[in-house]
């Protein structure tokens, strides 16, 4: 999860939250939404690299759709191909130069993914 602010131009990360329990992440989204008062979701939907759609491509626009629904709120979807790649190059690097000391884990690679993605939104918004 990251949050995207349209005045500042900066988006930050907020947390991971762990896909495997539906009713977990729809109680924290709740929370987050209800806390940060988002005027807009943003849904990250993985392509493939040539730009087709894949099985996960269809479970994101479906989450999307659901999100708005169930929250009454507009959602943008963001094409988040090489985001993951992305944010692993840049971690790594992070330690590389020192700038990082842990070790880099999933939950690192998520949200800084979510990040990008948010801020591809607001150059794109």
């Amino acid at each position: 999860m990251a949050f995207a602010n349209r005045v500042t131009g900066s988006a930050n990360a907020l947390k991971t939250l762990p896909a495997r329990d539906n009713k977990a992440v729809d109680q924290n989204l709740l929370a987050l939404i209800k806390e940060w008062e988002p005027d807009a979701l943003v849904v990250g939907v993985p392509y493939n690299i040539d730009g087709t759609e894949s099985r996960l491509t269809k479970l994101a626009v479906d989450f999307g759709h659901r999100l708005g629904e169930r929250h009454g709120l507009p959602v943008d979807q963001v094409d988040e191909r090489l985001t993951s790649m992305e944010a692993r190059m840049i971690l790594t690097e992070q330690r590389r130069s020192g700038q990082r000391r842990r070790k880099i884990r999933r939950e690192d690679i998520d949200s800084l993914s979510a990040k990008l993605i948010a801020e591809t939104w607001l150059r794109n918004d």
